[in-house]
C-alpha cells in the first residue's frame, strides 16, 4: 500500500483467480495486509475461499477497482464494500465479467448481503451471479442503471430448489415489510440531454462527461469518480502531457507541467517499480520498446531496428558447438554473451548424440548480431556458403575469454571465396588468426591496424596468395579507399574513398538531382533531406538534416520549420490548445482567439455554409425525384394489381379481376417449384404499353392426358378470375394457350410449412389461432363460390406477411375435369396423407372432404410443419384411418383444439363441421390464445415498464389457465389461491416470487 499526493492511498490488487497460497489464516492475513486503508485497488480485488466468522472491516475504504471483482468459494455472510463506486473492468475475470460472485454457500452459510449500496458505474464487462443460495437481493438491482455498456452480458441464477426460493420470497417479504436498503439509480433516470449520469431529474442537473459513477453538481470537480483521470481533484480526458507547444520555437518541448497517468491518477513522477512510456505509467515497454534512463527517470523508447536482446553463447560442456539442436536459441539475438564456435560435430552432425547435420539457411539468423563478448571461432562451415556475410551486422569482438591469444579464428574452410564481415569495425582484445582457407582473397587487403586495438601479432598465413587473387580479378572495388575491404563490391569497402550512402560507397551525393534530394555529412555519408524540403533544380534542397534546415517547404511552414500542416489542435503551454492557419505564402499563422476550431476568416465560414446548403439542395430535389417515381410505379401497381377487365367481353355488370394477358408480357424466373400438374416460376409481368415491372409468379398448366387444350376461355376460367378475397391469393391474368399460365400475386416469404419449420420460436398462440381463422374463412369463401380445394395444406398456404395467409393452388384441377358438385380425381400422384378416407377409397372430392385437409393443415401449424404420419408408407394410411386411428394431439394444443382437428377427421362426412363452424370456433379461441396453446417461447421482447428480469436458464412456461392471487399484507404470511393446478401447469415458484414482489412494489397498502 502506498500514498501519491498525500490525498488518495492505492494498493495493488492480485490476479491468483481461484487459486490461493499458504493456509486459510495465511490467506486472510495476507489480505488484510493488502487492502487496509486501501482507497483503491490497483488491479483485481479477488477474495475467494474465506470463512464464516472473520472481520473484512479492512475493505470499507475501498471506493475503486481498476480490474475486476471477484467472490467465489466464501462461506462469511456480508462483505463491506459500502463505499465502492466504480469498477473499471481493465482486466475481465475469464475475459467477461467485471463483477463475478458465485458458490459463496457451505451448508446453512453463506453470502446473503454483497453490500455494493453505492456501486454506480461497472466501465467495462458484465456481472455474473450465480450459485449463491442464500442471497436474495442481487437480481432486483437495477444493473443497466450501473453497467455502462448495455450489450454486456447479465448472468443470474441463486441455484436453490423450487421450495427454497419460495421460502426466500416468504422471508423477503417481511424483511421489506421492515425496511429497505436503496440503491441509487444515477443514469436511466436521466433528462435525454444527459449523455450519461445526473443529479436529479431536470435537463439542467447532468453530471459532467468525465464522471463516472454519479455526482453531486455539474463541474467536473463534483463527480464521485473519474470517467478517465484524475488531475488536482478535477476529472479531465488525460494527465498534462510531456510535450507542448512552443509558440517562439516553433518546436514540441517538454512540458515543466507534466503529469504520468497512473490507473485513474494523475502523478507527477511515477512509482520506483514502474517505467514511463509517453504520458503513462507502465509496469514494461511494450513490443518494440526498450528501457533506458534519461535525465534519472527510466523510460521506453522505440527501439533501432530489433530490441536487443542478449543470449548464451557456447563453449560450455553442455553447448560446445552451434549445431542443428540450439539453433533456433540464436533468433533475434543483438549480443552474445560469450563467445560462437562452428565445429565440424556442429556443421556436418553428430552421429553419437543423433543430432542431423546443419541447414546453410538456418545460420542466417545471426544476421541480426551486433556484438559478441567472447571469440568467433570458425572451424568448419557449410560448403554452399562462400563467406561469413551471415554475420553483416557484427561490429564488435569484445575479446573477454580468448583461444590462446585469438579472438577471431577462421580456419580450414576451402569453400571460403572472402570473409563478408563489411560492419566489423573493433576487436577489443586478441588478434587474428585466419589460416588454410586455400581459396580465400581480400583478406590481405584489410587494414587490421583499425579494426585490431590490442598489441599483438595477427597470424594469416597460407590462404590463396595475393598475386593469384589480383590475377583472378579479386580485388577491392575503386570506391574502397586505402584501407581495404572484406569482399566484392562497394558495400564491402572498410570505409570509402568519396562517400557512402546507407553503408555502400557512392561517388557523389545526390545534392542537385536525384531521389531523395541528399546533402553531405562532414564524414562524407549521403543523408537525406528533411520529407518536408521541396526538392531544387541546380542547387541544394537542404543544408542539413532537420525540417528547419530546407531550402523552401513542400507544403506549409511554421516559423523556421517545414510541416505538412499548420498545427491544429496541439497542446500547449498552460493548458492552451494551438490552432493555426496557412495565408496565402503558406506560412502557418495562429488563429483569432474567437475562433473555435482554427477559422481564421469569415470566408470559410460563408463558403462551408453555402456549401451545405448546396449539398441540402441536391438532396432534397433526388429525395423529390425518387419519390415521385416511387408514387408514379405505387399508383401503376394498384391500378394493376387492384383493378381488372372483364374475361368475357360479353360479360357486363360483374366485377372480375383477371386480364387476358399475352406471352410477351411475361417474363419467366427462377424455379420456385413443381407438382402434380406444372410447375410454379417466379417472374415479372410488364402490362402492354407500361414500362412498371411488376412482380409475379407463373404457374404453367399441362394436360398430361393429352385430351385438352387451354386456347378457349372456360366458365371455371371465369369463376377463378372473379374470386376475390383477402384470405385468398388473387388471379391477376390468365394468359391462355398450349399450356395454361396462371399469374397471381407473389408472395416473397413462401409457404407456410417453410415458415412454420424455419422459425417455430418466434411463433406465439395468438398467431397461429388467428391463421386458422383466416384459413378457415378463405375456404369459406370458395365454399360459397362452388369451387373445391382438393390439396389444402399447408405447403399450399401461402404468407402475405408475418400475420396473413393466403390459401394458393385451389380449383387448378377443375380446369381439366369440371364438375358441378363433387369431382373424380384421376391423377396417380395423389396427397394421401391430407385427403379424406371417402376421397382416398371412392375418388370423392367434395368441401367436406376439404374439411378434413383442413384438420389436417391445422395439425401441421400446431406441430410446427411436422409431415403427417411421417413414419409410415401412403398405402398404409386408408387402412390405419379405418381402423379409427388418427394423428395425435399436438405437444401445444390443449384438448379443446385438438377435438376441434378430431371432429375435422370423422368418416361421415355430413358430421364433419362446416368451414362456417371452423372460422367461427377457432375466432372463439382467438380471444383467448393462452388458454388452448401452451407455447415456450424463446425470443427475447423488450421488457415493459415495471418488468422484472427472471432468472437464465430458468424454465418459465406459458400458463394455460387463469392464475388469482391474493395476498394479505396484514399479516406475516401470504394466502396464494391457485386456479385449475397453475404449479402443475408449468408456472413456476420463481415466477410467482416476481409477481408477489412486483404487487407489492406497485402498492404497499393494497394488492389485488
Amino acid at each position: 500500500v502506498f500514498s501519491l499526493l498525500l490525498t488518495v492511498i492505492l494498493c495493488t490488487g492480485t490476479k491468483n483467480a481461484l487459486s490461493s497460497t499458504g493456509s486459510p489464516a495465511q490467506h486472510y492475513n495476507n489480505l488484510k495486509e493488502r487492502y487496509t486503508g486501501c482507497e483503491i485497488v490497483m488491479g483485481n480485488l479477488e477474495i475467494t475461499q474465506m470463512e464464516s466468522d472473520l472481520d473484512f472491516s479492512f475493505l470499507g475504504s475501498i471506493r475503486e477497482v481498476t480490474g475486476y471483482i471477484l467472490i467465489a468459494m466464501n462461506q462469511f455472510s456480508r462483505l463491506p464494500l459500502d463505499q465502492l463506486r466504480v469498477i473499471r473492468g481493465s482486466s475481465l475475470y475469464e475475459k467477461e465479467w467485471a463483477l463475478s460472485v458465485f458458490h459463496n454457500f457451505e451448508s446453512h452459510s453463506g453470502l446473503e448481503d454483497l453490500g455494493l449500496t453505492n456501486l454506480t458505474e461497472i466501465l467495462e464487462g458484465g456481472v455474473q451471479i450465480v450459485h449463491n443460495r442464500n442471497l436474495s437481493y442481487a437480481p432486483w438491482i437495477n444493473w443497466r442503471d450501473i453497467v455502462r455498456d448495455s450489450d454486456k452480458i447479465l448472468s443470474f441464477s441463486c441455484g436453490c430448489s423450487a421450495i427454497q426460493r419460495l421460502w426466500t420470497v416468504l422471508l423477503l417479504y417481511k424483511m421489506i415489510r421492515r425496511c429497505f436498503v436503496c440503491i441509487s439509480v444515477t443514469k436511466t433516470v436521466c433528462a435525454p440531454q444527459c449523455h450519461g449520469h445526473c443529479f436529479g431529474t431536470n435537463p439542467n442537473e447532468c453530471c459532467h462527461t468525465e464522471c463516472a459513477g454519479g455526482c453531486i453538481g455539474p463541474r467536473d470537480t463534483d463527480c464521485f469518480a473519474c470517467r478517465h483521470v484524475n488531475h488536482s481533484d478535477a476529472c479531465v480526458p488525460h494527465c498534462p502531457w510531456p510535450l507542448v507547444y512552443n509558440r517562439q520555437t516553433f518546436q514540441l518541448e517538454p512540458n515543466s507541467e507534466a503529469m504520468y497517468q497512473y490507473g485513474s491518477i494523475c502523478v507527477p513522477k511515477c512509482p520506483g517499480h514502474f517505467i514511463v512510456d509517453g504520458s503513462a505509467c507502465v509496469s514494461s515497454c511494450p513490443p518494440g520498446k526498450r528501457e533506458k534512463k534519461k535525465n534519472g527517470i527510466k523510460q521506453c523508447e522505440p527501439c533501432i531496428g530489433l530490441c536487443p536482446k542478449v543470449c548464451e553463447g557456447t563453449g560450455a560442456n553442455h553447448r560446445q558447438t552451434v549445431d542443428s539442436s540450439n539453433i533456433d536459441s540464436f533468433i533475434n539475438c543483438t549480443k552474445i554473451q560469450g563467445s560462437l564456435h562452428f565445429l565440424i560435430l556442429g556443421i556436418k552432425g553428430d552421429v553419437y548424440l543423433n543430432i542431423p547435420p546443419l541447414e546453410p539457411e538456418k545460420l542466417k539468423v545471426f544476421n541480426t548480431v551486433r556484438e559478441i563478448t567472447g571469440i568467433l571461432n570458425i572451424q568448419s562451415w557449410p560448403d554452399e556458403l562462400s563467406d561469413l556475410s551471415v554475420f553483416s551486422s557484427l561490429t564488435t569482438i569484445q575479446g573477454r575469454s580468448l583461444l590462446k591469444p585469438f579472438s577471431l579464428l577462421v580456419m580450414k574452410i576451402p569453400s571460403l571465396t572472402s570473409l563478408g564481415l563489411h560492419s566489423l569495425r573493433e576487436i577489443s582484445d586478441g588478434c587474428v588468426y585466419i589460416t588454410q582457407n586455400k581459396n580465400l582473397c581480400y583478406h590481405h587487403t584489410v587494414n587490421w591496424t583499425q579494426i585490431v586495438t590490442s598489441n599483438c601479432d595477427n597470424d594469416i598465413k597460407d590462404n590463396k596468395p595475393q598475386i593469384k587473387c589480383e590475377e583472378e580479378g579479386h580485388v577491392c572495388d575503386p570506391l574502397c579507399s586505402d584501407s581495404g575491404c572484406w569482399g566484392p563490391g562497394p558495400e564491402q569497402c572498410l570505409s570509402c574513398r568519396n562517400h557512402s550512402r546507407l553503408g555502400t560507397c557512392v561517388s557523389h551525393c545526390n545534392l542537385y538531382s536525384g531521389s531523395p534530394r541528399e546533402f553531405a555529412a562532414p564524414n562524407g555519408e549521403c543523408l537525406a533531406c528533411h520529407p518536408e524540403c521541396l526538392p531544387q533544380n541546380g542547387k541544394q534542397t537542404c543544408k542539413g538534416k532537420g525540417a528547419d534546415q530546407c531550402v523552401a517547404c513542400s507544403n506549409m511552414m511554421d516559423g523556421p520549420h517545414c510541416v505538412s500542416t499548420c498545427p491544429n489542435g496541439v497542446n500547449g503551454e498552460k493548458g492552451q490548445t494551438i490552432f493555426k492557419y496557412p495565408n496565402a505564402e503558406g506560412h502557418c499563422k495562429p488563429c483569432h482567439l474567437n475562433c473555435t476550431r482554427g477559422s481564421q476568416i469569415a470566408g470559410i465560414s460563408v463558403a462551408v455554409f453555402a456549401g451545405i446548403i448546396v449539398l441540402l439542395a441536391v438532396f432534397v430535389l433526388g429525395f423529390l425525384y425518387r419519390r415521385g417515381l416511387a408514387i408514379r410505379r405505387k399508383r401503376a401497381l394498384r391500378r394493376y394489381l387492384e383493378s381488372g377487365e372483364p374475361l368475357d367481353p360479353g360479360e357486363k355488370g360483374t366485377k372480375v379481376h383477371a386480364r387476358i394477358l399475352k406471352p410477351q408480357e411475361l417474363r419467366k424466373g427462377k424455379l420456385l417449384g413443381y407438382g402434380v400438374f406444372g410447375t410454379v416460376n417466379k417472374g415479372l409481368w410488364i402490362p402492354e404499353g407500361d414500362s412498371v415491372k411488376i412482380p409475379v409468379a407463373i404457374k404453367s398448366i399441362q394436360d398430361r392426358s393429352g385430351r385438352q387444350t387451354f386456347t378457349e376461355i372456360t366458365d371455371h376460367m371465369l369463376a377463378m378470375g372473379g374470386l376475390d378475397h383477402p384470405y385468398i391469393v388473387r388471379l391477376l391474368g390468365i394468359c391462355p394457350g398450349t399450356n395454361l399460365q396462371l399469374v397471381t400475386q407473389l408472395s416473397p416469404q413462401g409457404s407456410l410449412l417453410q415458415h412454420l419449420r424455419q422459425h417455430k420460436d418466434r411463433l406465439d398462440p395468438q398467431r397461429l389461432l388467428n391463421w386458422c381463422v383466416q384459413i378457415a374463412k378463405g375456404m369459406y369463401y370458395l365454399e360459397e363460390h362452388c369451387i373445391a380445394h382438393r390439396n389444402l395444406a399447408a405447403r399450399n398456404v401461402l404468407l402475405k406477411s408475418d400475420y396473413i395467409v393466403q390459401i394458393s393452388d385451389f380449383g387448378v384441377v377443375d380446369l381439366l375435369y369440371p364438375d358441378d358438385k363433387k369431382y373424380v380425381y384421376s391423377e396417380h400422384k395423389m396427397p394421401i396423407k391430407w385427403m379424406a378416407l371417402e376421397s382416398i377409397l371412392f375418388r370423392r372430392y367434395t368441401h367436406q372432404s376439404d374439411v378434413w385437409s383442413y384438420g389436417v393443415t391445422v395439425w401441421e401449424m400446431m406441430s410446427y410443419g411436422a409431415e403427417p404420419y411421417a413414419s409410415m408408407h401412403p398405402n398404409d394410411v386408408p387402412g390405419l384411418l379405418e381402423k379409427g386411428e388418427r394423428l395425435a394431439q399436438p405437444q401445444i394444443c390443449t384438448i379443446d383444439v385438438y377435438m376441434v382437428m378430431v371432429k375435422c377427421w370423422m368418416i361421415d362426412e355430413n358430421v364433419r363441421p362446416t368451414f362456417k363452424e371452423l372460422a367461427s370456433e377457432f375466432t372463439r379461441m382467438a380471444r383467448d390464445p393462452p388458454r388452448y396453446l401452451v407455447v415456450k417461447s424463446t425470443t427475447e421482447h423488450t421488457p415493459p415498464i415495471g418488468y422484472l428480469p427472471m432468472t437464465p436458464g430458468e424454465d418459465h412456461r406459458q400458463v394455460s389457465f387463469h392464475i388469482i392471487l391474493v395476498i394479505d399484507i396484514t399479516s406475516d404470511f401470504l394466502i396464494i389461491s391457485q386456479y385449475e393446478h397453475a404449479l402443475d401447469q408449468g408456472f413456476s415458484n420463481f415466477l410467482l416470487q416476481r409477481i408477489l414482489l412486483y404487487l407489492y412494489c406497485v402498492s404497499e397498502s393494497n394488492i389485488k
